[in-house]
């Protein structure tokens, strides 16, 4: 809103002010982005040392299957066709559980550590000696809406902020130049929740994640004036810049509860960096055919995932904290949720991130970037040892896989295990959590320390909840 009462000399001092206040801000910034002692985002961090400096989560959507990709169970073998189920469809079973179904892929260990990988992963079978497995995750629900909430904002109802937020909002900015925290959906669709699952919730809405479809050209779009409107370029580009966020910065003086306008004045900030920027950090040409090829680029069935893994590490190269990469979208395809035939839904969607994910971690590591970087890779819930139909499998809140690699991980562990059929917990069993009580304190943050006080409550990502999974830290 601009204020009607607003002279030309009162617009002239206060602008004057206001980009001295601008210019400061951002004196101060770099310098303290320059390698300040006191910084936060990895040598002290924000409550203890930290090992990690930034994030690349992989989310599959839908619910990977455990028993058909890192939770060998021979006793499904044994068992199957035999109707030991539930009598009463639980919440969430989309259908009656049917027999007990083995497993329609071969298993083989793999690495000194000896794990079992399906054939469905033969790539990342290859680095499961520099993996921490987390072999007994479970969650509250079976079904995809709140178990996904709950993974990535420790809830299974909207309007609390994800882990993305609460790391932005923790640790601010490494770079000027990008957002902090990138969300990366599969090119066929958002998952399921929508953004909701990249919500800043209560936080402050600077912290949002910025949703980059990386299929589209541009990738972002809007971002820099049409060709046609040629008089938009250049200094009255400017100009008009300078002048809407001197108007806007005056509202939000009057107005400081709503965190929106200033989330829009930062963001139009970037905007103008980011229009020399984002350019290069997302012109994947600029990597060799071979970086293309490994990455698997050059194959229709993982261009999409290895594209998105490559920008990923573009990304975090240059600044940006947090990238979340997911895979699949919400819906009854192309995704985890492998209800009609685990034998013919999931090797297409396992093929899709194999590759991809294992030339994510090989490249990060030759770089050097493993250092001070962590990679994730989870799922909302598992699925049914019991048969859905004939050959499918059902949700199953009850137990699944998660693992993680780089900084401050052991190498080839694995902690807790599921039941002899893989249909829930039996010892070491972790929850949304601990996962991310073990997140935040490889950034150097307590999770019982990381709050936001909302409508009387200090909240948190992990609620009430939440211990750091020291049996996976090196």
């Amino acid at each position: 809103m601009i204020d009607q009462n607003l002279s030309r000399r009162k617009i002239l001092q206060q602008a004057g002010a206001g980009f001295g206040s601008i210019a400061l801000s951002q004196w101060l910034a770099g310098e303290w982005l320059a390698g300040s002692d006191r910084e936060p985002a990895l040598n002290g961090g924000m409550h203890h040392p930290a090992k990690v400096k930034r994030v690349i989560q992989l989310f599959m959507n839908g619910g990977a299957s455990p028993m058909d990709t890192f939770d060998y169970k021979p006793e499904l073998e044994r068992l199957h066709g035999q109707m030991l189920g539930p009598k009463v469809k639980p919440e969430g079973f989309t259908g009656p559980a049917g027999s007990v179904m083995k497993s329609p892929f071969s298993f083989a260990q793999h690495g000194e550590s000896g794990r079992w990988v399906s054939s469905v992963f033969p790539h990342q079978a290859s680095i499961v000696d520099e993996l921490a497995f987390l072999m007994a995750m479970t969650t509250k629900t079976n079904v995809h809406g709140p178990a996904s909430y709950m993974m990535n904002t420790g809830f299974m109802l909207p309007g609390f902020p994800c882990l993305g937020a609460w790391v932005s909002y923790a640790l601010g900015s490494l770079s000027e130049n990008l957002p902090t925290f990138i969300v990366l959906p599969d090119s066929r669709g958002l998952p399921y929740n929508q953004k909701g699952n990249f919500s800043v919730g209560f936080l402050p809405a600077r912290h949002q994640g910025t949703v980059v479809d990386a299929s589209a050209n541009p990738p972002i779009p809007d971002l820099v004036a049409d060709k046609k409107f040629a008089f938009a370029d250049g200094q009255a580009d400017q100009e008009t810049q300078s002048l809407l966020l001197e108007f806007n910065r005056r509202h939000a003086e009057r107005h400081p509860e709503d965190s929106q306008l200033e989330a829009r004045i930062v963001s139009g900030e970037l905007a103008a960096k980011m229009q020399l920027s984002a350019p290069e950090a997302f012109d994947l040409t600029r990597e060799s055919e071979t970086t293309h090829a490994a990455y698997g680029l050059d194959k229709p069935e993982t261009q999409d995932f290895g594209s998105r893994c490559l920008l990923a590490r573009r990304l975090i190269e240059r600044g940006t904290r947090f990238v979340q990469v997911w895979s699949g979208p919400q819906g009854a395809v192309n995704n985890w949720d492998n209800h009609g035939s685990i034998e013919k839904e999931l090797p297409p969607i396992a093929m899709n991130v194999d590759q991809p994910t294992t030339a994510l971690f090989h490249d990060l590591k030759s770089r050097g970037l493993l250092e001070d970087t962590l990679l994730i890779w989870t799922t909302e819930f598992g699925r049914t040892p019991f048969a859905q139909g004939s050959v499918g499998r059902d949700h199953n809140r009850g137990t699944y896989v998660t693992w993680l690699a780089g900084a401050g991980v052991k190498k080839g562990v694995a902690h807790g295990q599921s039941d002899d059929l893989g249909y829930q917990t039996a010892e070491g069993r972790t929850f949304c959590y601990d996962l991310h009580a073990t997140i935040l304190h490889l950034l150097g943050i307590d999770h019982e320390r990381l709050t936001f006080r909302t409508s009387g409550i200090d909240r948190r990502i992990t609620d009430v909840h939440g211990h750091v999974v020291h049996e996976i830290l090196a």
